[in-house]
């Protein structure tokens, strides 16, 4: 099947569920009956009084279809607010699987709290930053005790039923201390519960699959094997030894509450990738998705045929609905960012018995755990010190470039039949610099649009009001990324204090490039008459001509690895910012080598910079006390901004007879 242009989508009518017909205010009491929800839906159906003519049949048949949906919404929200259901009900309108009887899919975990959680969230983070992510960070910190199974909607409330007994049956027994002992292979790194404490986890598990049995009539299997608590799985061989020295710094003695939690997820989506929404997004056809940021959206990666370059289809967790979407809104999530935590059974012998069931249903996990941050004024304080206290390397995606919008076609737009430049769109730049081989040059070598220039603007006026100093400024020879820099410069008045320096070796990777030669650049005489203040005597660690097509991966990353050194070679140690405006692969490939980290792996490298938006950026700190470089939060907020479609004014002219 051929791959849709989004211009050429075609509109695919929205399937109407049933949903959008429901009075979500069935909700408003979910256990103000005496009756179970259960017994409800059956008596709809048995009742010998009930009834028999056609109408009275319709109106029960539509009585019964409210509550197996009410039932659905409790269940997928885990029962914690009836408001809550409603919302997820008026959400799912036109879901087109809302009428289909797809039960939750349980699992129940004991999850570790308090310092212990701390010092797993830590290695979690630390891990990931030094050797990329593995299948652990899928899940948060956690030992299996009942692989997920499936429960009927109505008889949710008897797992927590469940969960109360076998925890109240265990409480007495369950250790005050799990001995924790560390386990390492060439693709597991993990914690080993042994001896009498396993034991007695594993009879809490066997108690909680027993009475889920007989009061929900679910088949679960609790876990009889080895248990564990993964730390990382599926892992490159060489980060094995980095993985258990980041292990070892946790210590297994460190107290900690357990709590049993019972998550449920959707399991039509078990084998998709889970997608965050990071930006909002109106559609502009029919079969396109609505975006708000934080919705989670599910992918299959088998089944994107129809999907052309930078988009996908998905379906909403949110809505139920299923359309394409741009993939640069939004960034790869974890599996259990989308699961709902319903109830939970805290072991603790310092509390009473009957105080110590579920409680509340906790919320959607998020899959982070944040301690309170420092007032606004105080943290900015002590972030800027750290800045001015210390060399950094600040590297910046260039503005947005007129092709980006305009396609490939956009010297055509803006050229006259004599060769001259014209602006057809208030978004091309005023004019072009002049080039000594006329404008068929900027062909490979667009530069910035107007919103571009703006983008760079802003950029450079939030560096100066962030108060940090500038002691060099390196950018790729592209002319959107010079251009990018003059006007960071010219926001923080240092355009004609500060010269720019043009380092081919930043350039993007030769093999993503359009044409089949290296493009031609403008000359440093040709910048100097455009008013850019770069720098004639630098000495670039890679020369224009050693820039090849042919490019291999492994050529590119070497190359921004030595321009890099290079470019901090050639800076004072003084502390400061040096500044590197190139492309999105920069902040990939300029910043692992400052951090000691191997290339990431090509797929996921393309994956990676497929999402980096105009001016985005990647701060590195040098920690000269330790002898290494750190990643850190960037001097400036992030630069987040809709799309505005072309528009022409010809088209709302009336046509012949309108009135």
């Amino acid at each position: 099947m051929a791959k849709k242009s989004r211009k050429q989508h075609q509109c695919c009518p929205v399937t109407q569920g049933r949903g959008s017909h429901v009075d979500t205010r069935t909700l408003e009491s979910p256990y103000s009956e005496e009756r179970s929800d259960a017994d409800s839906a059956a008596a709809l159906i048995a009742d010998p009084c009930l009834p028999s003519g056609p109408l009275q049949i319709l109106i029960h048949r539509e009585k019964l279809i409210r509550n197996i949906l009410r039932l659905k919404a409790l269940a997928a929200t885990g029962r914690r607010t009836a408001e809550e259901a409603a919302e997820w009900l008026r959400c799912h309108g036109n879901d087109p699987s809302l009428d289909d009887p797809i039960p939750q899919e349980y699992a129940l975990f004991l999850c570790p709290t308090g310092p212990l959680l701390e010092r797993l969230q830590e290695f979690w983070r630390e891990s990931r930053r030094q050797c990329a992510k593995n299948r652990a960070h899928e899940v948060f910190p956690h030992v299996t005790l009942c692989d997920f199974f499936t429960c009927e909607d109505q008889k949710v409330e008897c797992l927590y039923e469940a969960l109360k007994r076998a925890g109240d049956r265990t409480l007495r027994s369950f250790p005050t201390w799990v001995p924790l002992a560390l386990h390492s292979s060439i693709s597991y790194l993990g914690f080993f519960i042994n001896d009498g404490p396993a034991d007695v986890i594993r009879e809490f598990a066997m108690a909680f699959a027993t009475e889920a049995s007989v009061l929900a009539d679910c088949s679960v299997k609790a876990c009889t094997k080895q248990l564990h608590l993964t730390l990382a799985h599926k892992f490159y061989p060489h980060h094995q030894r980095t993985l258990e020295e980041l292990a070892r710094a946790i210590p297994p003695s460190h107290s900690c509450q357990w709590t049993a939690a019972l998550y449920s997820r959707d399991m039509r989506f078990v084998h998709y990738q889970t997608l965050k929404v990071l930006f909002q997004y109106k559609p502009q056809n029919v079969d396109e998705l609505m975006l708000s940021p934080g919705d989670y959206i599910f992918v299959d990666p088998t089944q994107q045929e129809e999907a052309s370059e930078g988009w996908a289809i998905g379906t909403s967790q949110r809505t139920g609905c299923r359309g394409f979407l741009p993939e640069n809104y939004t960034e790869r999530a974890c599996e259990s960012d989308t699961w709902v935590k319903h109830r939970t059974y805290t072991f603790s012998l310092a509390m009473d018995g009957n105080s110590r069931n579920d409680g509340d249903a906790n919320g959607r996990l998020s899959g982070d755990f944040h301690s309170s941050p420092a007032p606004r004024g105080v943290s900015s304080a002590l972030a800027l010190q750290a800045m001015i206290s210390r060399r950094s390397v600040l590297v910046v995606r260039h503005g947005e470039r007129v092709d980006q919008i305009f396609g490939k076609s956009w010297l055509q737009q803006c050229t006259t039949a004599d060769g001259k430049y014209h602006r057809p769109d208030l978004n091309f730049p005023r004019s072009l610099p002049r080039r000594s081989s006329g404008i068929k040059d900027f062909e490979n070598d667009p530069p910035l649009s107007s919103c571009g220039i703006f983008q760079s603007r802003l950029a450079g006026g939030a560096l100066m009001d962030s108060g940090v100093r500038l002691t060099a400024v390196f950018t790729s020879p592209a002319l959107r990324c010079v251009q990018t820099a003059k006007h960071i410069l010219e926001e923080l008045k240092l355009e004609k204090k500060m010269k720019i320096r043009v380092e081919p070796g930043i350039f993007e990777w030769m093999k993503w490039e359009a044409s089949k030669s290296t493009p031609a650049f403008m000359t440093r005489q040709e910048l100097k008459e455009a008013s850019f203040n770069v720098d004639p005597d630098y000495r670039p660690a890679f020369p224009l001509c050693s820039l090849l097509p042919a490019e291999s991966y492994e050529e590119y990353v070497n190359r921004c690895a030595v321009s890099v050194h290079q470019i901090l070679s050639a800076c004072p140690q003084d502390a400061g910012i040096i500044l590197i405006v190139s492309h999105g692969s920069a902040l990939d490939s300029c910043t692992r080598p400052l951090l000691g980290l191997p290339p990431r792996d090509c797929g996921d490298f393309a994956q990676l910079v497929r999402k980096i938006p105009s001016l985005g950026m990647c701060f590195c700190e040098e920690n000269k006390a330790e002898g290494k470089w750190e990643l850190a939060t960037p001097p400036v907020k992030t630069l987040t901004h809709g799309a505005n479609s072309a528009f022409d004014w010809r088209n709302w002219i009336p046509g012949p007879g309108a009135q």
